[in-house]
């Protein structure tokens, strides 16, 4: 391998000295200057778009206006739309989202969400400890270590995958919205998360410079113990304290009034939880085209909890997915789900589609690529997760598109959005589904031995 580098490299310079940083020069600079012609048809664009700054609408293709609507062949039972507000908890409101139908059901009521404040309590409070722990645990390496920069860059966030939420549930359980409701700051949470990775980042710089002193690991456990009374105090206050136990009550769709009495959140989670609700029955599903399919991954020290379990996942093909998706939506059983919304998304008509912005022939320029360099190169990534809940085919029973539960409110197209089946194969990334729906070669690869993958990894 390293003879075929030094072949390529010698290659390269023997070529003109082509790995060498060249300026823009006279001639070249003519050369890109004469490429931009001044045509009637560029003078119009030109006019257009220096006086008006939303590309965006300017590259809408009118031709495909209208030829998406929002009907479906097969849906899941959904009702009522959440609003994670200002905050990077879609992973959480799309795990909890997928499983209030079922909540709704058992206790006979019209509306039902979970209080997310509390889970996010418990998130950002772990999240914590394990930065702490990975301070202890690589305090004998320099301060400019890959994976040290990494932790200080962004000790905590409030984003995440389907596994934080299990490690959560597991451990604190889960209440009902009124039993902790939401607050200004997990509405917003910008201010708050600076405010605990400053902490975060003087108490880890702490514990570095107590093991270069040699202290114990006593002394720094006790360090991180200090640092952890100061992260709880600042989200007791901004987010309020969690209970420990609960009394809930509620109104049935018949117009009972009924009350969980003494509850804790453990109980309540064990109760409202499907049975086999757990990563051996529900697989979290990539599409990576950037790497081998059948292989099982996992992403290192992607959890919330030291015991928990890290970001894993089996690497399929799309239509391997679809094929499971759709038994799943048959079956009334909407997944967690993560895309790259943000690429082409008409907000005003609650549509995704692969050729709803027209860029190519607005500006005269080729921008187009393909998944697997899109994600090689940073263009794409998993951006925002969103309950899976519907799916309409043609006369063949091959899905045209698809609909998402969404958690930004009601908005855009009453809260949920519709995606063609081609920005399916570009932009959807993650699902979360039972292994029943898959097929036989796919759960026969679930048994192997994951291959680990940085923390910094670009599908992080």
């Amino acid at each position: 391998m390293k003879t075929f580098f030094i072949t390529i490299t010698a290659a390269l310079l023997a070529a003109g000295n082509a790995l060498v940083a060249q300026t823009i020069n006279e001639k070249d600079l003519d050369e890109i200057r004469a490429s931009f012609v001044r045509d009637p048809a560029t003078r119009a664009i030109q006019n257009v778009l220096t006086n008006d700054k939303n590309i965006r609408e300017n590259a809408l293709d009118r031709e495909r206006q209208g030829k998406v609507d929002h009907y479906f062949k097969y849906r899941v039972t959904v009702r009522g739309i959440t609003d994670q507000k200002s905050s990077g908890r879609c992973w959480m409101f799309t795990s909890m989202n997928v499983l209030r139908p079922g909540v709704m059901e058992k206790y006979r009521l019209n509306a039902f969400d979970f209080s997310h404040n509390y889970l996010y309590f418990w998130d950002i409070f772990e999240k914590s400890n394990l930065f702490l722990e990975n301070m202890i645990a690589t305090a004998g390496k320099p301060m400019d270590d890959r994976g040290v920069t990494e932790f200080f860059k962004n000790p905590v966030n409030d984003g995440g995958v389907w596994n934080l939420y299990y490690n959560l549930g597991e451990k604190y359980g889960v209440v009902p919205r009124e039993v902790m409701p939401e607050t200004a700051h997990s509405d917003n949470t910008s201010g708050l998360l600076s405010l605990v990775n400053e902490r975060l980042r003087k108490g880890g710089y702490a514990i570095r410079q107590l093991a270069a002193a040699r202290k114990n690991a006593k002394a720094l456990r006790a360090e991180k113990v200090a640092v952890l009374k100061d992260v709880y105090r600042v989200l007791a206050l901004c987010l309020g304290e969690p209970p420990a136990s609960f009394t809930w009550r509620y109104k049935t769709r018949d117009g009972e009034i009924k009350v969980l009495e003494d509850y804790t959140p453990a109980r309540f989670y064990k109760e409202i939880t499907p049975e086999g609700y757990d990563p051996k029955n529900y697989i979290m599903i990539m599409n990576d085209p950037t790497r081998e399919y059948y292989k099982v991954y996992e992403i290192d020290n992607y959890r919330n909890t030291v015991e928990g379990i890290n970001w894993t996942y089996l690497n399929l093909p799309n239509d391997e997915i679809k094929k499971a998706a759709v038994a799943s939506i048959k079956n009334n059983e909407a997944m967690y789900s993560s895309s790259d919304v943000g690429k082409a998304f008409d907000r005003a008509s609650g549509v995704l589609d692969p050729g709803v912005y027209d860029f190519n022939a607005l500006f005269g320029v080729d921008f187009s690529m393909d998944k697997k360099t899109r994600i090689l190169t940073r263009q794409s990534g998993s951006a925002h997760a969103m309950a899976l809940v519907g799916v309409d085919t043609d006369e063949n029973d091959i899905p045209v598109k698809w609909q998402f539960e969404n958690s930004w409110g009601t908005t855009i197209n009453g809260g949920y959005l519709t995606f063609t089946d081609s920005w399916f194969d570009e932009y959807i990334f993650r699902v979360v589904i039972h292994r029943r729906y898959l097929g036989e070669k796919a759960i026969a690869s679930l048994g192997q031995k994951p291959v680990k993958l940085p923390a910094w990894d670009y599908m992080n």
